[in-house]
């Protein structure tokens, strides 16, 4: 227990915080199959098609928690006849547009989506340096500083992201 707290002040309430870097040991097909369940699901709510070769594209990214680029999603495709690299960038424009992947800016590479959360909600990347995972991490309070920020320069945000490098806790403990 901590230090008695003096009658004037508030008490604070602890929340954990939602998991931002899944454990190496976590249930990585159950973390996949409730992905794709989600991105079925949206895609028929919007009455779009998550075409064979989008879903392929979506469990690429999904094998692992670390950004892919265009090249080395084509190299793990499971294919007979190796796909034009058009065909993979326009299966990404379809899953960036639908919220599904989202492109990580400072490596020039993918990583699927795998929390829901408004199109315009701000997201923050927590990318390792040293294992490349990269953690999604919500906006809060810093959002809305950049919004109230944005606003006062007159500024529309169109894809509100954050990168921001460093090392993870798994990486850090070990």
């Amino acid at each position: 227990m901590g230090a008695p707290r003096a009658p004037d002040q508030p008490s604070i309430a602890i929340i954990m915080p939602p998991v931002i870097f899944p454990a190496p040991d976590h249930d990585h097909e159950r973390c996949t199959s409730t992905a794709i369940a989600h991105a079925e699901a949206q895609c028929a709510a919007r009455a779009q098609r998550l075409t064979p070769m989008r879903r392929q594209v979506l469990e690429v990214l999904l094998s692992s928690h670390r950004p892919l680029g265009a090249y080395e999603i084509i190299d793990r495709l499971q294919q007979k006849t190796r796909p034009a690299p058009i065909t993979i960038y326009r299966a990404l424009g379809f899953l960036c547009d639908n919220g599904l992947v989202h492109r990580i800016e400072s490596r020039n590479a993918f990583v699927a989506c795998v929390h829901n959360h408004g199109s315009g909600d701000l997201v923050i990347f927590l990318i390792c340096e040293r294992c490349g995972a990269v953690g999604e991490a919500p906006g809060g309070a810093a959002a809305e500083a950049l919004k109230a920020s944005s606003r006062a320069a007159g500024f529309s945000p169109r894809s509100p992201l954050v990168e921001i490098a460093g090392i993870c806790a798994h990486c850090r403990d070990r």
